[in-house]
């Protein structure tokens, strides 16, 4: 059975940054596969963050419009681990961040719904 585990989560201020983690076991990626971040907030859908696609040889990062430029996405095969750096925090970014992954390929990799496998989640909070 897949087990995502996420870290990282902190209360920060305005302008801050945090990187996350999420442990990822019992997942074989094969050919293809996506893993990604996710947030939700207090009376919000959940949404895609950013998420990696992997396709054979070929590594593909999404972000969403609102994190563009101020997230980024990173794995680390060998240990089993996916990250999340986040620079220029704004109270906008406060949510509750999960880990997320799904065998093959998804032509709207950001779309929650997507996704069957999900860590517990880690708490961002950022004030202003």
């Amino acid at each position: 059975q897949v087990h995502l585990v996420e870290s990282g989560g902190d209360s920060v201020q305005t302008g801050g940054s945090l990187r996350l983690s999420c442990k990822v076991s019992s997942f074989t990626c094969g050919i293809r596969c996506c893993m990604g971040w996710f947030r939700q907030a207090p009376g919000k859908e959940r949404e895609g963050v950013s998420v990696i696609c992997s396709m054979g040889q070929v590594l593909r990062e999404y972000y969403a419009d609102s994190v563009e430029g101020r997230f980024t996405i990173s794995q680390d095969d060998n240990n089993g681990m996916l990250y999340l750096e986040m620079k220029s925090l704004t109270p906008e970014d406060t949510a509750m961040y999960y880990c997320a992954a799904r065998l093959g390929i998804s032509y709207t990799p950001l779309q929650a719904g997507e996704y069957s496998n999900w860590g517990p989640g880690t708490q961002v909070t950022v004030s202003s």
